[in-house]
C-alpha cells in the first residue's frame, strides 16, 4: 500500500527516534486542547470571579469524562486502522475508517440525548453548590450538545495519527485554539456573556478544526477516503472496532469516574478548595501531557509493528519510551517544588492563601509518584495496541473502585489530605495487574514468546 502525504511507517528506522518525533505533534496537540481548558479557566476567573470559575471547575470532570471517552474511543477505532496499515491491507484501512464514522457519531448521539435528558440530576450527584448549579448547568449543556463536533474531530485525528501523521491534527488544533481565545475575550468581556460565553467558544472552535481536518484529508488523503459501501459496517467489523475502541473508551472513562467520585468529595469542603483543586488538576493535565502523548504515541506504534509482525520493535520501544517518560517525571517534580504557587495563583486568578495552600500541596505531593503513572501509562497503551483489551480495563476498574472509596470512606476523615493521597494509593494497586499481564506476555517479553514457540 501508498505510504501516502505525511504518513509515517512506523515498522522501519530507530524506535526512539519514530516514537519522539510521531509524540512531539500529540503532545502539543494535547496541550492545545487543554489550552482550551486553562483558557476559560482564567478568563472565567478573571472576568466573572471566583464563584464562576467554581461552578466551571464543580462540573469539569464530567466534560473531562466525556472527552476522555471519546476520545478513547476514537484512539481505539484508529488502532485496528494502524494494524490495517501496517500490514497494507488498503480497503480494510478504508472500512476501518467508515466504520469508525459511523460507530463513533452514533455512539456520541446515545451519550448526548441520555446526558441532556439526565443533566440536572447528575450534578445534584456531583454535589455541585446551589449556588454555582445554575451556572454549571449552563456551561455543561452547552458543552454537552458541541459534543458531536469534538468526536468528529477526534475521529479524523485518530484516523490521521494511525496512517503515522500527527502533525496534520495539532496544525489544525491550533488555529481553533487561536481562535477559541478570540472567541472568549469577545463573548464574554466584549457581549458581556457568562459561562455561556467561554462554553460556545470552546465549541465552535472544535467545528472549525474537525472542517478543517476533513478537508485536509480530502485533498491530501485518498488511502482515508470512504465511499457508500465503506460506510456500512457488517457484524464482524463492528465487533473488531468496539472491541478496541470500547476497550480505550472505558478504560479513559473509568479514570474519571474515579475522578468524579472525588469531585463530589471536593464539592463539600468548599470554594476555596474546589477553585484550588480545579487549578492544581489543569497544572496536573499539562504535567501528565508528555506521559499521554508517548502513551498515544506507543498505542500506535504497537498497532503498525504488531501488523507487520514485529515484537521485538514493540518490546524496544516500551523499554526506551518508559526511560524518557521517567526523566520527564523528574522535571516535573521540580517545576512543582519551585513552581506550584505561582502556577496555582496565576491559573486560578485568586491569592486567597487557603488556594494557594492547598494546590501547591497537591502538586508537590503527586508529582513524586509520577514514577509509578508511568509505566501504568505505557504499559496499558501498549496492551491496547496489540489487542489486550481486558487487562488495561481491569487496571482502571481499580482506580475508579478506588477513588470511590477513599471519596466517601477517607475524604470525610482526613478532608482534602484525603484526596491529596487518593491518586499515589490507587496507582500502586493499579500496576500490579499490568506488570503480572506484561510478564505473562509474548509480546512484551521475548522469553515467553520463545517458549510458546517451542511448544
Amino acid at each position: 500500500m501508498e505510504k501516502q502525504g505525511k504518513a509515517r511507517d512506523l515498522t522501519a528506522g530507530n524506535p526512539a527516534k519514530l516514537i519522539i518525533v510521531f509524540a512531539v505533534p500529540i503532545f502539543l496537540c494535547s496541550a492545545l486542547q487543554l489550552l482550551y481548558g486553562l483558557i476559560d479557566t482564567k478568563i472565567v476567573g478573571s472576568t466573572l470571579g471566583e464563584q464562576a470559575l467554581a461552578a466551571v471547575g464543580s462540573a469539569s470532570p464530567l466534560q473531562s469524562l466525556l472527552i476522555g471517552f471519546l476520545t478513547g474511543l476514537s484512539t481505539g477505532f484508529a488502532i485496528v486502522a494502524a494494524r490495517n496499515f501496517g500490514s497494507g491491507d488498503e480497503k480494510e484501512l478504508k472500512r476501518s475508517v467508515g466504520a469508525s464514522i459511523v460507530l463513533g457519531l452514533s455512539i456520541t448521539a446515545v451519550i448526548v440525548i441520555v446526558l441532556a435528558v439526565i443533566l440536572k440530576p447528575v450534578l445534584h450527584m456531583l454535589n455541585v453548590p446551589k449556588a454555582e448549579f445554575s451556572q454549571a448547568y449552563l456551561y455543561m449543556i452547552i458543552v454537552l450538545w458541541g459534543m458531536f463536533a469534538t468526536a468528529f474531530y477526534n475521529i479524523l485525528a485518530a484516523n490521521l495519527r494511525a496512517i503515522g501523521d500527527s502533525l496534520t491534527p495539532l496544525i489544525y488544533l491550533l488555529v481553533a485554539t487561536v481562535l477559541n481565545i478570540v472567541l472568549d475575550f469577545w463573548f464574554i468581556v466584549g457581549f458581556h456573556m457568562d459561562v455561556d460565553g467561554a462554553a460556545y467558544a470552546t465549541v465552535l472552535s472544535q467545528v472549525i478544526s474537525a472542517i478543517l481536518c476533513l478537508i485536509h484529508i480530502k485533498i491530501k488523503y485518498p488511502v482515508l477516503h470512504v465511499k457508500k459501501e465503506h460506510l456500512f459496517v457488517n457484524r464482524r467489523k463492528a465487533k473488531q472496532m468496539l472491541q478496541s475502541g470500547l476497550s480505550m473508551g472505558i478504560m479513559m472513562s473509568l479514570v474519571w469516574f474515579g475522578t468524579i467520585a472525588l469531585q463530589s468529595a471536593i464539592n463539600t469542603l468548599g470554594t476555596s478548595i474546589i477553585v484550588a483543586h480545579t487549578a492544581a488538576r489543569k497544572i496536573t493535565e499539562i504535567l501528565f501531557l508528555p506521559l499521554t502523548a508517548l502513551g498515544s504515541a506507543i498505542a500506535t506504534f504497537t498497532g503498525q509493528n504488531l501488523g507487520a509482525g514485529k515484537l521485538d520493535r514493540i518490546r524496544k520501544s516500551v523499554k526506551t519510551t518508559m526511560m524518557i517518560c521517567w526523566i520527564w517525571d523528574i522535571c516535573a517534580i521540580l517545576i512543582c517544588l519551585f513552581g506550584a504557587g505561582m502556577m496555582i495563583q496565576f491559573i486560578a486568578s485568586s491569592t486567597d492563601s487557603q488556594v494557594l495552600l492547598w494546590g501547591s500541596t497537591y502538586l508537590r505531593v503527586d508529582t513524586v509518584f509520577y514514577f509509578i503513572a508511568t509505566p501504568i501509562t505505557i504499559i496499558r497503551n501498549s496492551m491496547q495496541g496489540y489487542g489486550d483489551h481486558v487487562t488495561p480495563i481491569l487496571s482502571s476498574a481499580i482506580e475508579m473502585a478506588g477513588k470511590m472509596v477513599i471519596a466517601f470512606l477517607l475524604v470525610p476523615v482526613l478532608q482534602y489530605w484525603g484526596i491529596i493521597w487518593a491518586e499515589p494509593i490507587v496507582w500502586f494497586f493499579m500496576l500490579i495487574p499490568l506488570l503480572i499481564k506484561a510478564y505473562k506476555s509474548p509480546v512484551l517479553n521475548a522469553k515467553r514468546e520463545a517458549a510458546l514457540r517451542q511448544q
